[in-house]
């Protein structure tokens, strides 16, 4: 029977430490019900003694939810403690997180001290908490490097002083997985009383290994893992929690079960990704929106034919609709014929081996092949089509005061116009362009990127629209940041199913 595995997701501790990234304490209750509605087992909720704002989230976060287990961190000093006892008084399941350097560096360099003496403040700490909370967990700072009797000797005191999770950290992350491992191992086969504590992991990812130390941690005994979700952190981020649960899901011979609802992985990637402003690159395991793209026609081929040929893991199982067939030079016959389906256009045979070629000659020169280029291929005229484009645009205003747009469109032969105020020019030129469609979309995520340096930077918007559940990518670039938003959103628009209507207006 597989073993249990804890979830300890520290996205609002560890995680939020990210420059720019900070909450406030509202928006930290809400990424805090995601993670109970995700399922995870403990919850760090912050760090109190850092600041007021930080003391006031603990508090209120150990009101708002009622599942996970609330942890609170503290250095190994008796006020720090105190504090976090303090801030977790509301939770119905209370945990202190207290520890120490133990690695010659921070020892001798860190916290100027002797192993003895840390040794010593390490059994304090707990013992003082022990009093406070009902659970104690410690940490063990940069034990990835630390020397491996000296780690195991003060391991076995915290958990005779009371501590029932002991936490070994690859502060660094410079361990290979084989190292961690045998760390793991290593506590395992020679640490006395290791039965009466679970090993924790938490590592970074520094050299990129923080999701395979973490692994080879849980394979080596360890039966709680420190997480994060979309992998953020401090300097290169720590191990990701969807990538660390669905590689569990993925292979049975790892022998830990989680109570994760990875249906609702997604979702939690993108309300931290908006919350925290850090995009997820596109090429991330899991959540990044090239995570089941499929570009080459060799994979769309086999995709279409059956998806578990180049998808390990099914779309649905993490809360994503459905895999993407993105039309590039690199595509094939198969998936020009399934998109031209899709647009209502069988082809077989000759006749998609002569659309083909056109269309490879037109994709040469195309970053990205949307409707209107398909429709051109096969001879229909965009006038007879739902095809938008943008003829004209006004705008009033700048951010963060009232504005006013006029935008006038083109559609299927026909022009339209429609004005709008919003919040900022951005919000009412998408209101404008929304009163002229007859189809319901949410804007679901809308990236800047700069392209270039100067005064006249241009700047390249990636916007994300759900329809039907399903989402629609689109792109636009200009010097004038509410230009390329508006054609990023069209872009968008264009990639909806056929069915989409004009407007009354």
């Amino acid at each position: 029977m597989a073993d249990k595995l804890w979830v300890f997701d520290t996205t609002l501790r560890d995680g939020e430490q990210v420059p720019g990234c900070q909450l406030n304490t509202r928006e930290k209750i809400v990424v805090a019900q995601a993670l109970e509605a995700l399922g995870v087992d403990i919850l760090e909720a912050g760090f109190p003694i850092s600041s007021p704002g930080d003391f006031n989230s603990v508090v209120e976060i150990s009101k708002a939810v009622s599942e996970p287990i609330i942890c609170a961190l503290s250095r190994a000093v008796e006020k720090d403690i105190q504090v976090a006892a303090d801030s977790l008084r509301f939770a119905k399941k209370a945990r202190i997180h207290t520890g120490i350097g133990v690695s010659g560096y921070h020892i001798q360099h860190k916290l100027r001290s002797t192993p003895e003496a840390v040794m010593e403040r390490a059994i304090n700490a707990v013992k003082f908490a022990r009093n406070l909370v009902g659970e104690v967990e410690f940490y063990a700072e940069d034990a990835g490097r630390a020397d491996p009797e000296y780690l195991a000797s003060i391991i076995e005191a915290v958990i005779a002083a009371g501590a029932r999770v002991v936490n070994i950290p690859d502060t660094t992350g410079y361990c290979l997985p084989e190292q961690y491992g045998a760390i793991i191992r290593f506590l395992k086969e020679n640490v006395s009383n290791i039965d009466q504590a679970i090993i924790a992991t938490h590592c970074h990812n520094d050299l990129g290994l923080a999701t395979a130390n973490t692994l080879a941690g849980v394979m080596n005994g360890a039966r709680q893992v420190e997480v994060t979700v979309n992998g953020i952190g401090e300097r290169a981020g720590n191990t990701s929690l969807e990538e660390v649960v669905m590689a569990i899901k993925s292979h049975s011979e790892i022998p830990v079960v989680t109570q994760i609802n990875t249906k609702k992985i997604y979702e939690t990637s993108r309300i931290i990704s908006k919350l925290m402003n850090m995009p997820i690159q596109p090429n991330k395991a899991i959540v990044g929106r090239n995570a089941f793209a499929h570009s080459s026609g060799i994979h769309q081929d086999g995709v279409l034919k059956n998806r578990e040929n180049y998808e390990i893991i099914d779309p649905k199982d993490v809360g994503v609709e459905e895999s993407t067939i993105v039309l590039t030079a690199r595509s094939g016959r198969a998936a020009l014929k399934h998109h031209l389906a899709l647009l209502g256009f069988p082809v077989e045979g000759a006749e998609l081996d002569e659309v083909y070629e056109r269309f490879l000659v037109l994709a040469d020169s195309k970053r990205d092949m949307g409707r209107k280029e398909l429709l051109s291929l096969i001879g229909e005229h965009l006038e007879d089509s739902p095809f938008i484009s943008l003829e004209q645009i006004h705008y009033e205003g700048g951010e963060g005061e009232i504005a006013s747009a006029k935008v006038t469109l083109a559609i299927g032969g026909k022009n339209l116009s429609a004005d709008a105020v919003g919040n900022g020019p951005v919000d009412a030129v998408i209101k404008s362009i929304k009163q002229l469609i007859d189809h319901t979309v949410l804007l679901d995520e809308f990236l800047i990127q700069a392209m270039t340096k100067g005064s006249d930077d241009t700047c390249k918007v990636h916007m994300r629209l759900m329809s039907e559940g399903k989402p629609y990518h689109g792109f636009g670039s200009e010097t004038d940041i509410v230009l390329a938003s508006a054609k990023a959103f069209i872009d968008a628009l264009n990639k909806l199913p056929v069915k989409q209507k004009l407007s009354n207006n």
